[in-house]
């Protein structure tokens, strides 16, 4: 992995927290069309429902932001992380705050904190991992990426169209 680290800069941190908090504000404006019945549903997905979805996704955002920016880690563990936050509008509310602040994150980030090792227990592997420290800023945007894709099935299965997902057509790229 050892040229890994010329994946990732700054700019391209920016422009994914930039694609991650449209994406969510899509997809939270496309849930919030739903009733609490139907964000709890369970459709089948990993983390069970959309709103559970959504819960698991804003909780491995802070704990990966915890590793990579200092933040304080969820109390909740990852079997818990589907109920992090059980209220909608609260949940609401912790996504724009942490998609804010992942932006932030971005737009102060140099080079040099792209390099290096990160190491953690990690509860997911079961183990202590180390990992360069750009390969888990693209693991933290693949795992958005994953479970939006899910979300976006969910609401689709249940009648509502969340808008276009391709990074492409992101207004601030189109001009």
């Amino acid at each position: 992995m050892g040229q890994t680290h010329n994946l990732v800069s700054p700019e391209w941190c920016l422009v994914m927290a930039r694609y991650n908090r449209w994406q969510n504000r899509a997809m939270i404006a496309a849930a919030g069309t739903l009733d609490d019945a139907a964000r709890r549903a369970p459709r089948g997905a990993f983390w069970g429902s959309i709103q559970g979805t959504f819960s698991h996704l804003l909780w491995a955002d802070h704990v990966w932001m915890s590793r990579l920016d200092g933040w304080e880690a969820p109390h909740a563990d990852l079997p818990g992380s589907a109920g992090f936050v059980a209220d909608w509008a609260d949940l609401r509310s912790k996504r724009q705050i942490t998609d804010a602040r992942i932006s932030r994150w971005a737009q102060g980030l140099r080079a040099d904190a792209l390099g290096g090792d990160l190491c953690w227990m990690s509860g997911a592997a079961g183990r202590e991992v180390t990992l360069p420290r750009a390969v888990c800023v693209m693991q933290m945007v693949n795992h958005q990426t994953h479970h939006r894709g899910q979300i976006h099935a969910m609401l689709t299965g249940a009648g509502v169209d969340p808008g276009p997902t391709d990074l492409f057509l992101m207004p601030e790229l189109l001009g």
